[in-house]
């Protein structure tokens, strides 16, 4: 009989015993991969750009070289930024806050290289532990003579180096104004006592170093929390990252150890952690008793509150946390709280007849008109701020009245931007920053370039950055860009697609 059966057809697949092969790994996967280990790349480089600037020398003896270390620095920076956007949330998260205690710990490498404020921080924690109010004598009065050591009042008959000065009297002096008392709100006085209280015996710049470190890292987690809890939670790190890898955060908040940081805490957990109420105006006014100028921040945190009762909240708190501050002070020292400030805002050229600030102005204007203008400026877009700002984003006002403070005023401290750089961090417009790059050059290239306008150039540049990110950022740039990505998007891939070959 004859075998009528249908043969089998030959399976084209793999045969039923062997094993099925595993599906490739997607391409946005692979690409995840590559962007976390490029962000890890750039932020060791980071890391290791601002130990060797550190090393390099002070900005008197090497400003060239600092000036070049602190380009290297902000470039990686910005890269490992624009990296880390393409990494999954919960991997960038760790990212920001291992590269935060990294950049950190970087700026710990070297004592102050920059600024020689911490000395006078120090000074006033002495001062005050030995129960003297910092506000009745300068450092040189011979009434605390007893409290002067070697470290902050060498006794080296040449006082030479970086950040000593002698006074008239002949006395050698590591403070800077040592003849004047200080000029600190008493928020920050009580930091200094605070640290001095904790520090070990002769341990000199290192604690109040440490505690910048910590407060620059403590600032990291604030906004990376703020942020997760207010924007969708895989943009949070990338913004956070603006805060927590900046150089300027190294230099000045750690290595400096600039009291600004602690203000800027204080209004980081004010606008992200507390609503329009007396929560958020003490901590405000406990910002602006560290240093004043987060006052430039309240028109922000009022915005949109056109009703009396809240904004009043807001206002009494924060102006009762300041006195609340200020009360002891005043009862041990009376008006001579005010200490330098007076004589401090003379001598850094915003005084009337004495004008060395608002070097955009004075291009179009005389010196008298600029301080008035300035003035009449800020005060407008304070209002605007607080009247069409937006409550639910109230460090979009702070930052726009902040950064067209210092602008219009053009300082040359680097370390007056801090708050600048966590607004952008909360706000994500990063083009803010260049604000902080111009005082930061204004800073240290002074010295390279002593006959050069630096200080319109700078500020100028600057400026036209701000006014670019705005015209990017507008209605119309934005609808050309959904545009052009729309139109990439409908045909991408099309000269591409596969054919399939046809049966029969």
């Amino acid at each position: 009989m004859t075998d009528t059966a249908t043969p089998r057809r030959r399976r084209s697949g793999p045969s039923a015993t062997s094993p099925s092969p595993q599906p490739a790994a997607p391409a946005s996967d692979r690409r995840a991969r590559i962007a976390t280990a490029a962000t890890a790349v750039l932020l060791a480089a980071l890391t290791a750009v601002v130990v060797d600037t550190l090393h390099a020398g002070d900005n008197e003896s090497a400003p060239g070289r600092l000036l070049a270390g602190y380009a290297l620095a902000w470039a990686l920076f910005a890269a490992a930024v624009w990296t880390v956007r393409k990494v999954p949330a919960r991997a960038a998260a760790v990212l920001v806050l291992l590269g935060a205690a990294a950049v950190a710990l970087a700026g710990l490498a070297a004592p102050p290289r920059t600024s020689n404020d911490m000395y006078r921080y120090a000074w006033d924690g002495r001062v005050q532990a030995a129960g003297i109010s910092p506000y009745a004598h300068p450092p040189a009065a011979p009434e605390l003579a007893r409290l002067r050591d070697d470290w902050l009042f060498p006794s080296s008959a040449s006082c030479e180096g970086w950040g000593l000065t002698r006074t008239d009297s002949g006395l050698c002096v590591r403070i800077n104004r040592p003849t004047v008392p200080t000029i600190y709100p008493p928020v920050a006085e009580g930091w200094y006592l605070a640290v001095h209280a904790v520090s070990p015996p002769d341990s000199r710049h290192k604690p109040l170093q440490v505690a910048g470190a910590v407060l620059a890292f403590g600032t990291s987690v604030a906004l990376l929390v703020v942020l997760r809890r207010r924007r969708a939670p895989q943009r949070a790190p990338a913004r956070a990252a603006l805060w927590a890898w900046c150089p300027a955060v190294a230099f000045e908040a750690v290595n400096n150890a600039h009291i600004d940081t602690l203000g800027v805490l204080f209004t980081v957990l004010a606008l992200g952690t507390a609503t329009a109420g007396a929560r958020r105006g003490a901590l405000l006014g406990a910002a602006i008793a560290v240093k004043i100028l987060p006052v430039l921040v309240l028109p922000g945190a009022l915005s949109g509150q056109r009703g009396p009762a809240r904004a009043l909240r807001v206002v009494a708190s924060a102006v009762a946390a300041v006195a609340l501050a200020y009360l002891p002070y005043v009862l041990a020292s009376g008006a001579g709280v005010l200490g330098y400030l007076p004589g401090y805002l003379h001598e850094e050229g915003y005084a009337p007849g004495h004008v060395r600030r608002f070097a955009l102005l004075r291009l179009l204007l005389p010196d008298a008109a600029a301080g008035v203008t300035a003035g009449a400026l800020l005060a407008l877009t304070a209002l605007y701020v607080w009247w069409r700002g937006d409550p639910a984003r109230p460090w979009r006002g702070a930052l726009l009245l902040t950064g067209t403070a210092l602008l219009l005023f053009s300082p040359n401290y680097p370390w007056y931007s801090l708050l600048v750089i966590a607004l952008v961090a909360l706000d994500g417009r990063w083009e803010w920053l260049t604000v902080t790059l111009a005082g930061t050059v204004l800073y240290l290239a002074g010295r390279l370039l002593p006959g050069l306008p630096l200080q319109p150039w700078a500020y100028g540049a600057a400026a036209l950055a701000v006014t670019a990110g705005a015209c990017l950022r507008s209605g119309p740039a934005r609808r050309l860009a959904r545009r052009l990505a729309c139109s990439v998007s409908s045909t991408r891939g099309a000269p591409f697609r596969r054919w399939r070959k046809p049966h029969g």
